[in-house]
């Protein structure tokens, strides 16, 4: 499987640049989208996915051209879009085997152990004679997972998947995905979670504004930041003067004031230490420091 971008551009009506010249290649395993609310991500998805025409550009999925064999490019997809939803009257696996049958899937007798087997992986077997309407936010966050699952996708593309999920429902999903990705299946993360990204993604890149940034792996993000990662214990005033200088990534209270963690090239004579960066503290020095200075 393979996914090829050249030129993508995305203009809406109103003249807004939503994508600007977007060009990646996007090859097996898990991708991850990085950036912040109204980056482009969503409008990325929704153009992978067939719902939406880029404006300029060329996309390639498994061979297929997005703009003439979209039919194509539907039958090996999965999808879970930010807003998922679903018809309300229907039981919980009631749902399920009817996105089992807009799969392609013909028999019921697959369909029924399709429908049990992923009930039984998103943790929703036990309520599967439930109204879906009835379902708590996160358990229908976990159904709209398994929906998106259950026609064994070649290409999964799942937007801001662990919202409303509990830690654990987190870890979960995580886990899932990690065992489908290695059945020769490029599945796209869109996330502005940082934490989704950096315990599952091999590659991942990041968007802002429309452009892509960077693209890479985790680790080369990281490495970006590294001697570029500060730590204080500070009160008072010169708290106040270093959240105004200086990106801070966290804030701790303490029994004497806070510890701060922020990015920056240069402290001055700021007494601080160095520390070693996550895919955090790299994402806020490249998104935030660096694209300020440029």
């Amino acid at each position: 499987m393979k996914i090829s971008i050249q030129g993508l551009n995305k203009v809406y009506d109103n003249g807004k640049h939503a994508l600007n010249d977007i060009n990646l290649e996007i090859e097996d395993g898990m991708f991850g989208l990085l950036g912040p609310n109204g980056a482009g991500k969503s409008t990325l998805m929704r153009i992978l996915v067939t719902l939406m025409m880029p404006t300029t550009g060329k996309v390639q999925i498994n061979g297929y051209d997005l703009l003439k064999e979209r039919k194509e490019i539907r039958e090996i997809l999965g999808y879970l879009p930010q807003d998922f939803r679903f018809f309300t009257k229907l039981k919980t696996w009631e749902f399920l085997d009817y996105a089992a049958r807009l799969a392609g899937i013909k028999s019921k007798k697959v369909r029924t152990d399709k429908v049990d087997l992923w009930l039984e992986k998103v943790g929703l077997f036990d309520v599967r004679e439930r109204n879906a309407s009835k379902l708590s936010g996160g358990m229908k966050r976990r159904l709209g997972i398994a929906q998106a699952l259950i026609g064994d996708p070649k290409m999964l593309v799942v937007d801001e998947p662990t919202t409303g999920l509990d830690p654990e429902e987190r870890i979960r999903f995580r886990n899932i995905l990690s065992d489908i990705s290695q059945n020769e299946t490029i599945i796209i993360l869109s996330t502005h979670i940082v934490g989704d990204i950096s315990s599952i993604c091999q590659s991942m890149t990041l968007l802002d504004n429309g452009f892509l940034s960077f693209t890479g792996s985790p680790e080369e993000l990281i490495n970006k930041s590294r001697d570029h990662v500060w730590q204080i214990n500070t009160s008072g005033t010169d708290y106040d003067i270093l959240k105004n200088k200086f990106p801070v990534i966290s804030t701790i209270p303490t029994d004497s004031g806070w510890e701060v963690q922020f990015v920056a090239d240069d402290i001055g004579d700021i007494k601080a230490n160095k520390i070693e960066p996550t895919l955090e503290h790299a994402y806020v020095y490249f998104m935030e420091y660096l694209s300020n200075k440029n």
